[in-house]
């Protein structure tokens, strides 16, 4: 793990890997145990089969143990004694003294043991439901009155609303020493089995297959069936078994009889804490004494220069846009100044008549839902779509579905056998008589906690074409209407694949006339192979290809004869790189594209995604700043060899370095690829933004000394006066 990250940082990484490996075995898994069950050759398979479930499951399991036994090897050995020094402890229960073990003991009498349920299991006692990813207890007792000395067995579930770290008094009060759950409820047993022995007791967690069958085509509503579906998940098959590697072969046999899993390839012992999905859930008290440089400084968003002078009551997000186009950057850019505002002010304007927006995921308390609801209530003409089938996402969105129907909106929960993943929203306003359709087309959620932390763009315009586009998208998310074509929009599943390709083969084109072409593209996964297929054709055609992927790439470079002239490249930072961008050379007049679609077969053809061009060359501009800096990041990123490993990018003007590497797009680098060279693509970013904020609000001020001088002399009026000042 890369030591130059602050080691808080690097637990957060654990956890959020750790996350991921859980949804990886809900969904990717238990789709595989699905296939395996069914049989392959019983299945609609899209593609063809290059293993078969039973190979896949074995490789995955394989892969699997090795990346468990570096991810503890890394907590136990390094992590962990590396917070020690900072005096962040988690203690075993053996470490605490008499003092601090009945405080805990206290404190397990009066928070934890109410909510706490032992469960014998036995004839007269089934064996309990184990709910998905939650914390186990499996107890291991005797009754000493009994004569035959037999060994029970009972079941402990620790409930998921106890905090699993708990911070322990000390000397000094209570600093920043914890320890989980699980070791105050194994030392306080005698209080949930009195007059027991106790002779083991381990802990385990199971997960279930998330990946339940669904038939849409026969679904009389989509929204009953998505709750029955989440009904059925939370008794699914279970597909992975964790247990803590003290624990006794005949506990673990039991376990996998009655979890019904397979011994050899869903049993996986830990090497250490199970559930480190919730190692970022540790209240550390920073500050008091505790070393700032654990965590990323803190980097405040700002509000987008253009947006600055919103912030008066004067003043009108609608008349900003109308003076050009506003390219905003999360988590750079405040998503509360800009994407939501755009929404609330929308909500409260009496010129507004009509607000259209499609939903992915958010916050259940998003202030976006919020806006909607109120601009139903100020009668405005309000729909929405809500993607029912976001995965892990179903049961908020059934939620914000309902409320929102509630509250008068007309809501729509998707389209048969298509996902909808685009991140559009549409207000029409009424202006000097006629309408004016302003849109927000963005490559992120409208989720104000991930705008936080996910890299996005977002495009606020009133192109009346792409007002078009996107009203014409509308008619086919909610109501019955077959678009044959969109002016400026590339919409999945009907026609982006087809535009991009087409695209690539006009670079493939001039490359092959000996003219200049490039192809950068920045996204989160590439499997496609039609893409993967029309870019390796480019590599040999001579086009320069330059990818920015942060998770799954099917493209290989570097393969002689094949993919020369194809460089991958990985950002990993602060923030998870999320948008998707394209730039085609064009002959030098390049075209600039972002949206919601990475370049996955089932982005492509099985969802609903909306890409933009960008046409205005300051913000073409931006965005080619942008790729150039991540393509120089040689602090941050991460290259893809011909082996499939990956690696550091070399240092400037090494003799490794890829060809163009310098000189990316045919000139030397921007001042922000040369900070990103130094600091990292998300550093040089933020300093820029914050210098171009503070730049921003300099003019301001002078401005107002203008107005205030100019006031002096009587040459402004009392009212323009007003209105400049309150725009501070």
């Amino acid at each position: 793990m890369d030591r130059s990250v602050p080691l808080f940082e690097r637990l957060r990484f654990v956890a959020i890997s750790s996350r991921n490996l859980d949804e990886f075995f809900a969904k990717r898994v238990g789709g595989l145990k699905r296939q395996q069950a069914a049989g392959v050759e019983n299945l609609k398979v899209r593609t063809s089969v290059l293993w078969t479930p039973d190979e896949n499951l074995l490789y995955i399991a394989e892969a699997v143990k090795e990346l468990l036994c570096k991810t503890y090897e890394v907590l136990v050995e390094d992590i962990i004694p590396s917070l020690l020094e900072h005096s962040i402890c988690l203690f075993d229960y053996e470490e605490l003294t008499s003092r601090q073990k009945s405080a805990m003991r206290e404190h397990f009498v009066r928070e934890i043991e109410p909510l706490l349920t032992p469960l014998a299991v036995d004839p007269g006692h089934p064996f309990p439901y184990i709910g998905s990813l939650s914390l186990s207890l499996a107890v291991e007792l005797q009754d000493p009155l009994d004569d035959e000395r037999y060994v029970d067995f009972a079941i402990v579930t620790i409930p998921s609303n106890l905090p699993r770290f708990i911070r322990i008094p000390t000397d000094e009060g209570y600093d920043n020493h914890f320890i989980t759950v699980e070791q105050v409820i194994k030392n306080n047993l005698d209080r949930l089995f009195g007059g027991m022995v106790i002779i083991s007791c381990t802990a385990f967690r199971a997960t279930r297959n998330a990946d339940v069958e669904r038939n849409e085509d026969e679904a009389d509503d989509l929204l009953e069936m998505i709750i029955d579906e989440l009904r059925d998940r939370r008794f699914s098959k279970f597909v992975r078994l964790e247990v803590e590697d003290t624990m006794p072969p005949d506990i673990v046999s039991r376990l996998v009889d009655e979890l019904m899993v397979d011994p050899k390839l869903d049993v996986y012992h830990s090497q250490g804490l199970l559930g480190l999905e919730q190692l970022d859930s540790i209240p550390v008290y920073f500050g008091r004494g505790v070393d700032e440089n654990l965590e990323f400084v803190h980097a405040a968003s700002q509000t987008h220069p253009r947006l600055i002078k919103n912030k008066g009551k004067n003043t009108s997000m609608f008349s900003m846009i109308r003076k050009g186009d506003i390219l905003v950057h999360h988590p750079y850019h405040a998503f509360a100044t800009s994407t939501q505002a755009f929404v609330e002010q929308a909500a409260k304007d009496p010129s507004v008549v009509a607000i259209k927006a499609t939903l992915y995921r958010t916050s259940s308390d998003s202030p976006i839902i919020s806006a909607l609801i109120k601009a139903a209530e100020n009668g405005k003409q309000v729909a929405v779509l809500v993607e029912l089938k976001a995965r892990f996402d179903e049961a908020r969105n059934v939620g914000i579905a309902q409320k929102l129907e509630d509250a008068g909106c007309n809501v729509a929960y998707g389209l048969i056998g298509l996902k909808i993943h685009c991140k559009t929203t549409m207000v029409i306003r009424r202006e000097k008589n006629e309408y004016r359709t302003y849109c927000h087309i963005g490559t992120g959620n409208y989720n104000p906690s991930t705008a936080s932390i996910y890299t996005d763009y977002g495009l606020l315009t009133c192109d009346p074409v792409i007002g078009k586009d996107v009203s014409d998208l509308f008619k086919f998310l909610t109501g019955y209407h077959h678009q044959q074509s969109y002016e400026k929009l590339l919409v999945a599943p009907n026609f982006m694949r087809k535009q991009f390709a087409a695209l690539m083969d006009k670079e493939i084109e001039r490359a092959r006339r000996g003219e200049e072409a490039s192809i950068t593209i920045k996204l989160n996964g590439l499997d496609d192979k039609v893409m993967s297929s029309k870019l390796y054709e480019a590599s040999c055609a001579g086009v320069m290809v330059n990818l920015i992927i942060r998770g799954v790439c099917q493209v290989r470079p570097g393969i002689p004869g094949v993919s020369d002239n194809i460089r991958v490249v990985s950002i990993i930072g602060r923030y998870l790189e999320h948008h998707r961008v394209y730039r085609f050379h064009n002959g030098g007049n390049p075209l600039f594209y972002f949206g919601s679609s990475d370049w996955m077969t089932r982005n492509l053809l099985r969802r609903v995604e909306v890409v933009v061009p960008i046409e205005d060359t300051q913000l073409q501009k931006q965005i080619q700043d942008m790729l150039e800096a991540a393509l120089h990041d040689k602090f941050s990123a991460w290259e893809l060899g011909a082996d499939g490993r990956w690696r550091r990018p070399p240092p400037p003007m090494s003799k490794d370095a890829p060809r163009e590497q310098y000189t990316m797009f045919g000139k030397k680098p921007c001042s922000l690829a040369k900070r990103a060279a130094e600091v990292g693509l998300q550093t040089a970013i933020i300093e820029r933004t914050a210098k171009e904020s503070k730049e921003a609000k300099r003019a301001q001020k002078k401005a107002i000394a203008a107005l205030k001088k100019k006031a002096a002399h009587k040459l402004v009026s009392a009212v323009d006066f007003y209105n400049v000042t309150q725009s501070m």
